[in-house]
């Protein structure tokens, strides 16, 4: 890496790392701001203290940081990314403040945002490797929706994510390093370039994310990264005529896999798409820790450790996409591979833990009629029953 990159990226880290800290020293100023969300009650929650979650400011901080000393190629593109992240970082910074949002206000900030890169850039996806739908994108109106779509969608889905110490941070860093990959291979220093500015600007914030969780990207953070990267991979296929869309899907593999997982499921259980629970993979993941390894009293160990065992699962079809990039067949190939141990593995995982908590209750259940047999209760064996329950 060049001096002349290698500043804003230096810049990027030390800004964001800075702005993270002075948000910890002032702590005691604004962390009524998090408990007013009530996170800790949250059914999704893998934390069990308040903890500031306005990490994005930081975020934010070390992006525009390094768009204000950005080298003369990207003067007019860089700028126009970071400006668009106001209006979906200011929604996510709202509801990180405890300013409820309607989940249709936050989806129409991100498209709001991805609006003006689309008007500014004459921006929006050329294809998607998919004959059908491929004719359909010539005609700008369509390409033009399903491009705010997506990108909204990989938006959310980085939000989505954000569950586990030093989760959506470093895959946002794998992400960003797979894009740069790609793009470096495609002599698109430009693109290369914001990638890494991406990086940077995300590991400054996770010197303090992982593994203690001591700060949070919160909405807004997570939001933005979402944001840049879904058009940074926009900016790819429409750049490079080489590149395959469904490389670029391999790099958004596990954010986009987990959402889409996430809709099915709660569609098949006939609730909102937008209702949380704790069935996403990396809630699996903890849970299955917590319950047959380090106990239920170990959640601050079983987060972090939940981030590290998912690494490998998040970087390897990221790496097959960088690899991948300009063979069509082998990336769609890789895709449907990846899809379908993404899906086997979830379910195995399920599976294992309904066997787990059956085993569990019979157990539970045991030591229960025991416990009524010492105590010369055994004749009334309603109690069992709604004690099992």
């Amino acid at each position: 890496m060049n001096t002349q990159i290698g500043l804003p990226v230096l810049i990027a880290l030390v800004a964001s790392a800075s702005t993270c800290a002075l948000i910890l020293r002032t702590k005691d100023l604004h962390i009524a701001l998090a408990a007013r969300r009530n996170d800790l009650r949250a059914v999704q929650a893998a934390h069990s203290c308040p903890t500031p979650r306005i990490g994005g400011i930081a975020l934010i901080a070390g992006l525009f940081a390094a768009a204000a000393c950005s080298p003369p190629h990207l003067q007019e593109l860089y700028p126009v990314l970071a400006l668009s992240l106001l209006p979906v970082g200011a929604a996510g910074l709202l509801e990180d403040m405890g300013f409820r949002l309607p989940p249709a206000w936050r989806l129409a900030a991100a498209v709001l945002s991805g609006l003006c890169v689309t008007i500014a850039l004459n921006l929006c996806l050329p294809r998607l490797g998919i004959p059908g739908l491929d004719a359909l994108m010539t005609w700008p109106p369509f390409a033009i929706l399903f491009t705010l779509f997506a990108a909204a969608g990989v938006c959310n889905a980085f939000n989505l994510i954000d569950g586990m110490n030093g989760l959506a941070g470093l895959t946002a860093v794998l992400v960003s390093l797979g894009i740069a990959g790609i793009a470096v291979q495609a002599n698109e220093t430009q693109i290369s370039h914001i990638a890494f500015f991406i990086a940077a600007a995300t590991a400054g914030f996770l010197l303090f994310n992982f593994p203690s969780g001591r700060i949070f990207l919160g909405d807004a953070g997570a939001y933005a990264l979402g944001h840049l990267l879904a058009w940074l991979g926009v900016l790819l296929v429409a750049r490079i005529g080489d590149l395959s869309p469904w490389a670029v899907l391999l790099v958004f593999f596990w954010p986009v896999a987990d959402t889409l997982l996430a809709i099915w499921r709660r569609w098949l259980a006939g609730k909102p798409s937008d209702q949380p629970d704790r069935l996403h993979f990396h809630q699996l993941v903890m849970r299955g820790l917590e319950i047959m390894v380090l106990g239920r009293n170990a959640r601050r160990l079983a987060n972090p450790l939940t981030t590290l065992l998912l690494l490998p699962m998040i970087s390897a079809p990221i790496a097959a996409g960088a690899l991948l990039w300009n063979d069509a067949a082998g990336a769609m190939a890789a895709v449907i591979l990846f899809a379908t141990l993404f899906i086997l593995t979830y379910a195995l995982g399920m599976n294992l833990a309904a066997n787990r908590g059956r085993i569990g209750s019979a157990n539970v259940a045991a030591r229960i009629r025991s416990r009524i047999n010492q105590i010369g209760l055994a004749q009334k064996p309603q109690n069992i029953a709604s004690l099992e329950e």
